[in-house]
């Protein structure tokens, strides 16, 4: 019964967030880029990121180290 369940809730989540994908806003992609060395850089790649994520393409995401 728990199989099934799960089964059921992956399909869903499967089906209602398939079309969507979320990327970052011009202003998340300038705040993200402020404190790197070369700024206007950043934000061009980071914009190329997003149209060719927006139309599809696979693309890779830094991950950064969480500081406290």
């Amino acid at each position: 019964m728990k199989s099934i369940f799960n089964l059921s809730l992956f399909l869903f989540a499967l089906i209602i967030f398939s079309d969507k994908s979320f990327s970052f806003t011009n202003y998340q992609i300038r705040k993200f880029c402020k404190n790197e060395e070369r700024e206007s850089i950043c934000i061009k790649k980071l914009q190329e990121k997003k149209t060719n994520m927006q139309e599809g393409y696979v693309i890779e995401i830094p991950v950064l180290p969480y500081k406290r």
